[in-house]
């Protein structure tokens, strides 16, 4: 198990994950159709080249998804209840196919669950980067998670 039990998080911590991810034209492709997304901005070569951004932009939902998932092998796995919620979404700067992105958690809240004496409340402030170190996306994830067993 490589996620952390509530007891063990501290407010200030931040993880640097160690899983990259360059993403190719087929990740944002199949994360678009897969989901029913038809925006030609992601799909379009032709439509995009005629855009602000002169290219294809990679799925926003694509960027964020990859950023949880990778967080989840170093926050909550194995010790997950539920997640109970994102909030503050924000994509400062927009990600292109080929880009490499990084990311890393910051505990901002910690709070023991008043309905679960066995769990409690992570809020984590999940940030991702650009090769060129750029914050392209980040959000807050609140977590419900069991503490370590006595």
């Amino acid at each position: 198990m490589a996620g952390k039990f509530f007891d063990e998080w501290q407010q200030g911590e931040v993880i640097a994950h160690a899983i990259t991810r360059t993403v190719t034209e087929t990740d944002n492709l199949l994360f678009s159709t897969m989901t029913h997304n038809p925006q030609p901005l992601h799909l379009d070569h032709e439509a995009a080249k005629d855009t602000e951004f002169g290219q294809i932009l990679v799925n926003s939902c694509f960027t964020f998804s990859l950023i949880v998932g990778v967080s989840v092998g170093d926050t909550t796995l194995g010790t997950l209840v539920a997640n109970l919620g994102y909030d503050s979404m924000k994509f400062p700067k927009p990600v292109f196919i080929g880009d490499t992105i990084r990311s890393e958690s910051e505990v901002t809240a910690l709070r023991e669950s008043k309905s679960r004496p066995n769990a409690g409340i992570v809020t984590w402030e999940h940030r991702g980067f650009n090769q060129r170190d750029e914050l392209v996306c980040s959000f807050s994830r609140s977590a419900l998670l069991l503490k370590k067993p006595s």
